[in-house]
């Protein structure tokens, strides 16, 4: 017995110390952060990854393997790649072209440094835009992601377009290394992701500072889907918006150090797991990192949405918040396990009301009702109807506001309630969010 104790502990202490790349250096990068605060969560010790029950008020979602196979059923389509586009301009024009007379809608952005798509529409139209994509050799080994939508269209209009930075990000990405795939960081098959979870859960703080490695997992998205659903044990930087991201950066910034997860990490000595919702930010942040001298960065390939896929719930708490009409998917969207834990053996993961505290269930954001601020944030019934569909009381206060929405329904754009051309009764989730 206390053989295989030993056998087993020491296969775990393995996978934390499998050889990795040798160190690279590379010229310092010019960057411009905010500062950040840091919030983070860990769990208790264990071995086991654990698996966590939906929010109880979610919208019964049938997963996409177990639907019938009918072209008009609408889907969710997500890919990106980067790749040298000489001319992406003419690509647009391309691209545009196939599209017409395909009920497409969504947000599909091009440059010189690739493609970065999420789009809805009947899976018969869907499916033929992702196939004629991945037919150009440029895009063959593409990951396309999909899923189910809610109902109809996840997205208001189609927006096919030129953009300098196929993700938000402060002084843009076209001068980031993004075609250097040495530059970004090391892609985990969720098997993988799983194995390194399960190996960091096993081994204690004291076989860890023996082995001389440590291992830091990292949340590389928003505040506000950090709030729904995160992996356990995750550090998750306080950042309101994708584009002001600043962790790593608190060498040169002194005053970010205090909120900085990464602040005194070894950076060769440390292995840094990160991950997203579909991979894309982690691709372009790593890049950044690595200009600051992180020398083992892993990243969740095809993000968390690939991980619920392939692998189930496993490890993941709560939901996954989505840049779309939908807002939150609970895990059994992607897949539903076959070992689904009994109703005595979930536990239910909630959020917080904003401005209150309080649980909140049903893990669906809301829009601030203050168009000079316009926060998603998480609001129990009694907040949203005391506050007006206000985040607080300042913003309730404000003098541009528009009317609170019944259930979760999304605001049209602000000049709409300016101008007074539609009822507040008549408005629906038209004003999409887009992915920063």
């Amino acid at each position: 017995m206390a053989s295989a104790v030993h056998h087993n502990f020491h296969r775990l202490l393995a996978l934390l110390l499998r050889p990795l790349p040798a160190p690279v250096r590379h010229p310092r990068l010019s960057f411009s952060p905010r500062p950040a605060g840091v919030r983070s969560f860990f769990p208790a010790p264990g071995c086991r990854l654990g698996t966590y029950a939906v929010a109880l008020a979610e919208p019964e979602l049938v997963p996409l393997e177990e639907e019938e196979d009918d072209d008009a059923r609408f889907v969710v389509v997500t890919f990106y790649k980067f790749v040298p586009l000489e001319d992406p301009r003419t690509e647009v024009a391309s691209h545009l072209h196939f599209l017409q007379g395909r009920d497409i809608h969504g947000r599909i952005y091009l440059n010189e440094l690739g493609i970065n798509a999420q789009y809805s529409g009947p899976h018969k139209d869907a499916a033929a835009y992702a196939d004629w994509v991945k037919k150009d050799h440029r895009f063959h080994d593409m990951l396309v992601q999909t899923s189910p939508a809610l109902t109809g269209h996840a997205f208001p209009r189609l927006k096919l377009r030129y953009k300098p930075s196929l993700v938000q990000l402060e002084g843009g990405s076209l001068h980031l290394p993004l075609l250097d795939p040495s530059m970004r960081a090391m892609p985990l098959t969720p098997s993988k992701w799983k194995e390194r979870l399960e190996a960091r859960a096993c081994l204690d703080v004291s076989s860890s500072e023996m082995s001389g490695r440590k291992l830091l997992l990292l949340d590389v998205r928003n505040d506000y889907e950090w709030d729904v659903g995160h992996f356990e044990g995750a550090q998750q930087p306080n950042v309101d918006c994708f584009r002001s991201t600043s962790f790593g950066l608190s060498g040169e910034y002194f005053k970010l150090q205090v909120s900085d997860p990464l602040n005194g990490v070894d950076k060769e000595k440390t292995d840094i797991l990160m991950y997203c919702t579909g991979g894309i930010r982690c691709d372009v942040y790593s890049t950044i990192l690595r200009k600051k001298g992180f020398q083992n960065l892993y990243t969740l390939e095809g993000g968390v949405s690939n991980y619920l896929k392939a692998e189930g719930p496993a490890g993941w708490v709560g939901n996954l918040f989505v840049f779309d009409g939908r807002l939150s998917l609970p895990p059994a969207t992607f897949r539903r396990p076959a070992c689904w834990p009994s109703e005595g053996e979930k536990e239910r993961w909630v959020g917080r009301c904003y401005a209150c505290g309080s649980e909140v269930v049903e893990l669906r954001h809301r829009n601030c009702a203050n168009i000079d601020c316009n926060r998603l944030y998480l609001s129990c019934g009694w907040c949203a109807e005391e506050l007006a569909g206000c985040c607080c009381s300042d913003c309730k206060a404000a003098p541009r506001l528009r009317p609170l929405l019944p259930g979760h329904q999304r605001y049209l754009k602000w000049h709409v309630y300016r101008d007074g051309l539609l009822p507040p009764a008549a408005a629906d989730s038209e004003d999409d969010a887009d992915c920063c």
